[in-house]
């Protein structure tokens, strides 16, 4: 009995996090398997308030570990001071039929300690443009099904931001936001000034401005503009699941937590048609155990979670659980980050800036919106996030040490203006994972094979975006522009979506409207594989209020003997 609990979560990152609180503030007995070591809030943050001079090599990583770990430490926001966040290459081998970028991060808590913070809602568009547009499949769900779970997320986590009435950006419950330096502000004004249908604004970020009563009762306080998130925030000032979701799970006495627990499979039982627990490797004794509970969500991150379906095989699923129609792996996609632009400003000579903004402006999408541009060569759209800093050090022909670059330090540099896209890709049955045949990892699981790539919709999106941010920029009187094409392979934007998408019936989806498995309806899947499309917004917000939503219709379909 001591195996049995009411539910079973899989994975304690963002969505995880948001599953196991919604579970047992309704009185679920809630299991929280995490197949990465225990991270406590504060305890575990060896790094957070060391000072530059405190770190070994100053930040930076030695060629030993740079050549070992040629995958990770391209990873944004990975460093000496965050590295013990993430896994190192050689912890979880995978084959990459096609370049694939998989960025893993195996602790209690997650990516949900290093992601970037984004937090725009989806508009209305993204959910219906796949068909709208003629490239993918309508999500079975709309804008006003997910909105009261946005805000309710929202109004829990923290999420500093203007409201701004832009279609392409709904508004949402916020709190004031980091304000624009004198050259966004500029650059704002410029924008709105040459275009009537573009807005650079104040994006949505999970930090806490101006705390409410419900983060102090987490413990949390206000942000700090250290800027430091990555480390692990010892205010509480940005939303983890370690700081905010777990703990408050916790308090219910509901939650168990088990960490070192390597997921193998989710167990059928043929009898019931219902899967009926889980099969679990211990990480540190490599023992086998099997967990018990009435319903089970996936929340291990996209393609862990989909690992996870496609080895939970039975006599009644030989391909993966739910997979009747070879689905499973499929329509996997990811946001398109190649395209920078930047440039230089020679305004505001007199001005600085107070302390470190762990925040960005964002220019909303304005690419097909609602309706297909007859006169563009791609579907979907792309946002852009955008900003100005100003450097440590006067320009010098000649950088160099000694009284000329030590005087130097004294001014500051040029203002520096960017711009980077995060771009709509297409989910197509050929981007895919699957189980090898023939390598295992260290647990002896099938390692996952990504076939995943670009094509010819990202790289006419790629140059309109170019195209589009040096206008904006010239027009904003920005000059010495210079345009890069990353080359960085998928995946390497940490938002891999799909592979288990969400759809209207079992012949074109795993999932139903309530993320539940067509084919096993006591298991839900709430992360980035539950995706239809990946719209052009950050999607970690919606999967949260997908998890919140999906979380409290099972406790109350479980309440009912519905599953």
């Amino acid at each position: 009995m001591e195996n049995t609990f009411d539910a079973i979560v899989v994975g304690s990152g963002i969505s995880g996090g948001w599953a196991a609180k919604e579970l047992c503030e309704k009185g679920l007995k809630t299991l929280v398997l995490e197949r990465g070591r225990s991270v406590v809030h504060n305890k575990d943050y060896p790094t957070a308030t060391l000072k530059p001079w405190e770190v070994s090599h100053r930040g930076r990583l030695t060629h030993d570990f740079l050549k070992e770990n040629p995958l990770i430490s391209k990873a944004a926001g990975f460093g000496e001071e965050t590295k013990h966040f993430f896994i190192e290459d050689k912890d979880h081998p995978y084959i990459q039929e096609k370049p694939f970028d998989w960025i893993r991060g195996y602790q209690v808590g997650g990516k949900s300690l290093t992601w970037g913070r984004a937090t725009q809602r989806w508009s209305r568009h993204e959910f219906k443009a796949p068909e709208l547009q003629g490239y993918g499949m309508n999500w079975p769900i709309g804008y006003e099904d997910v909105a009261p779970w946005y805000s309710h997320v929202e109004e829990f986590i923290g999420v500093c931001g203007s409201r701004d009435g832009i279609e392409a950006m709904p508004d949402g419950e916020f709190m004031k936001p980091f304000p624009f330096n004198c050259a966004e502000e500029w650059m704002s004004q410029k924008i709105r000034q040459n275009y009537s249908d573009r807005h650079l604004v104040h994006a949505r970020w999970a930090h806490l401005t101006e705390p409410k009563q419900v983060h102090f009762d987490q413990g949390r306080g206000q942000c700090q503009a250290r800027n430091m998130c990555m480390r692990g925030c010892p205010f509480g000032g940005y939303f983890s699941s370690v700081s905010s979701t777990l703990p408050w799970a916790e308090r219910t006495g509901n939650l168990t937590i088990r960490p070192h627990s390597v997921v193998h499979s989710i167990l059928y039982d043929e009898s019931t048609g219902k899967a009926s627990g889980v099969k679990v490797i211990d990480a540190e004794t490599n023992e086998v155990m099997e967990f018990k509970a009435k319903i089970i969500f996936l929340n291990a991150s996209a393609l862990n979670s989909v690992l996870v379906l496609l080895n939970s095989k039975s006599d009644r699923f030989p391909k993966g659980l739910g997979n009747d129609h070879d689905l499973l792996g499929r329509y996997v996609a990811f946001h398109n980050y190649r395209g920078w632009v930047s440039g230089e400003l020679d305004q505001f000579q007199d001005k600085y800036y107070y302390g470190r903004n762990p925040t960005e402006p964002i220019l909303a999408n304005f690419r097909n919106l609602g309706k297909k541009d007859p006169d563009l060569d791609f579907v979907g759209g792309y946002t852009i996030f955008s900003g100005a800093w100003r450097g440590r050090g006067k320009e010098m022909s000649n950088p160099t040490f000694g009284a000329e670059f030590k005087n130097a330090q004294t001014e500051p540099g040029n203002w520096h203006v960017y711009m980077y896209m995060q771009g709509e890709t297409i989910p197509k049955a050929g981007n895919h994972v699957r189980l090898s045949e023939t390598e295992m990892d260290p647990f002896g699981i099938p390692q996952l094979v990504t076939s995943i790539g670009y094509d010819q919709n990202d790289e006419n999106m790629l140059r309109d975006f170019f195209t589009q941010a040096k206008e904006m920029l010239e027009k904003a009187g920005v000059k010495n522009l210079e345009s890069r094409d990353s080359g960085q392979a998928p995946g390497l934007d940490i938002h891999e979506m799909g592979g288990a998408r969400m759809g209207t019936s079992p012949e074109n989806s795993m999932l139903n409207s309530w993320n539940q498995l067509h084919a096993c309806k006591n298991v839900f899947v709430t992360d980035g594989a539950c995706m239809t499309s990946t719209g052009n917004q950050s999607p970690s917000i919606l999967y949260m209020a997908l998890t919140a939503r999906a979380a409290n219709f099972a406790a109350e379909e479980l309440k009912k003997g519905n599953l």
